[in-house]
């Protein structure tokens, strides 16, 4: 018999360490980094046992009657280890479902962990969201590289990381949180009207947190930072979470000198570089042009997947 118990603060050290040795669960879903933004989200995180030994989290946020797992994290979804079975994913869904129309919630936004993330197989919750009549509501294409057996750059793109060597431009690890998202604001608000969803003090405490998991490659040209990109490191994958170039940086190509870098680094530790999505409104509009740039370090789409269940 499944029991769910609402997370509370005082469940702290159990959720870090289910979160520590599960099989599919990344650095982000780690406590310290759930609360930096705790003021934006209402948590509505749930633990599951059976009897008394824990089988699985789902990291959850809540807005008026609907669950989301979790609106502030990229990937959500149930976090499991190897203990979990596919009959006891099943029998997860069917306690969430009964705990939800306890709760008057009507229905749960799920977004899945990208397979290329799993420390061992783990996509129980997909089979099980299928029984019980999930729909898929977003689909979005992801650029990954896979460092086994990466695709050859183009010669433009090497040319490219080639001028930026010749012209003098640096890839150094910063911390200058600041510079580094002032730089990213203004080609969001140029390009996209938008802004990065982290503040430079908020990479900072988060940073503070998680010193290995979070890095920032800056490509430095006459002193000054013109480009670089901020990745998450996590087990198997490294996400470049924001890539930011000023104009002159474009022109002699110093991110590309950057995103080679950390391909060259990573390689030989690590399974996947992932780009993350080139789309927008849940996967119904393709940035042509985003994604163009991204293939162009040897990338091929995957999809990251939300699926939406009716209590």
């Amino acid at each position: 018999m499944i029991r769910i118990e609402k997370y509370t603060l005082k469940q702290e050290l159990v959720w870090n360490s289910f979160v520590k040795d599960a099989k599919n669960s990344l650095f982000m879903h780690n406590r310290s980094f759930m609360e930096y933004h705790k003021d934006r989200f209402t948590d509505y995180s749930l633990l599951f046992y059976d009897d008394d030994e824990l089988i699985a989290l789902l990291p959850c946020s809540i807005n008026k009657d609907k669950l989301y797992s979790h609106g502030g994290l990229t990937y959500g979804g149930f976090i499991t280890n190897t203990n979990m079975k596919q009959h006891h994913m099943n029998d997860c869904f069917m306690a969430l479902r009964s705990y939800m129309k306890e709760n008057n919630i009507e229905s749960i936004l799920y977004k899945t962990i990208p397979y290329i993330y799993y420390k061992q197989p783990a996509q129980e919750d997909i089979y099980s969201m299928f029984l019980n009549n999930a729909t898929i509501v977003e689909i979005e294409p992801s650029t990954v590289i896979n460092l086994a057996q990466p695709i050859k750059m183009p010669k433009g793109r090497k040319a490219q990381v080639g001028r930026a060597r010749r012209e003098g431009v640096e890839i150094v690890e910063s911390t200058d949180f600041n510079t580094f998202i002032a730089l990213e604001n203004g080609v969001l608000s140029e390009y996209h009207n938008t802004k990065a969803v982290h503040t430079g003090a908020e990479l900072e405490l988060l940073h503070s947190y998680f010193q290995e998991q979070i890095k920032l490659y800056a490509a430095i040209y006459k002193g000054k930072m013109i480009a670089g990109t901020l990745v998450f490191i996590y087990d198997t994958v490294v996400h470049t979470q924001y890539m930011a170039a000023n104009e002159e940086a474009r022109e002699i190509g110093a991110l590309d000198f950057a995103v080679s870098t950390v391909i060259e680094k990573y390689k030989d530790c690590k399974s996947y570089v992932d780009f993350g999505i080139s789309s927008e409104d849940g996967g119904k509009f393709l940035n042509e042009g985003l994604i163009s740039q991204k293939e162009g370090f040897g990338g091929r789409s995957i999809v990251y997947l939300t699926f939406e269940m009716k209590a």
